[in-house]
């Protein structure tokens, strides 16, 4: 694997703090507390998660889209129907309770590194790119793990 960039590395780590605060709001009634009495209730639990998974799914479409214009002819096409897959399932499939919604996300954000991964062998994504992705997605999985699980 190659090293990450730092900034990188910071932002898409600033980018799992939701994920991160969600999983903490479950398993400590103080740090729920604290959310919903500075933050509000929609910014505590599975709610932050689901609601932040989702823009993340969108998010992450508009970045291999942005990969697949580096491509060509078949690839390029490839490319862009891979790149609005994680919209779309973020779209249809968080909508039935926090249980069903945080699995549909793990299978969502599990499903957006294997394209990752087809983008960085085909030369699309930098060098470092799976390194990244594949530790942020870890403690996404982690985090959503919990809100479907507890």
């Amino acid at each position: 694997m190659h090293p990450i960039p730092r900034t990188p590395l910071l932002l898409g780590l600033a980018g799992v703090i939701p994920f991160v605060w969600g999983a903490l709001t479950l398993l400590s009634p103080a740090a729920a507390d604290f959310g919903i009495s500075v933050l509000g209730p929609r910014f505590i639990g599975p709610y932050v998660q689901l609601f932040y998974g989702a823009i993340i799914l969108s998010f992450m479409s508009g970045v291999l889209w942005g990969f697949a214009t580096k491509a060509e002819s078949n690839q390029a096409a490839t490319g862009y129907v891979l790149s609005v897959i994680p919209a779309l399932w973020a779209f249809f499939m968080t909508g039935n309770g926090p249980v069903s919604a945080s699995l549909n996300l793990i299978i969502g954000f599990v499903g957006l590194l294997l394209i990752d991964f087809s983008f960085w062998t085909w030369g699309l994504a930098p060098q470092w790119w799976m390194s990244l992705r594949i530790l942020l997605t870890a403690i996404v999985v982690a985090c959503l793990g919990l809100t479907a699980y507890l």
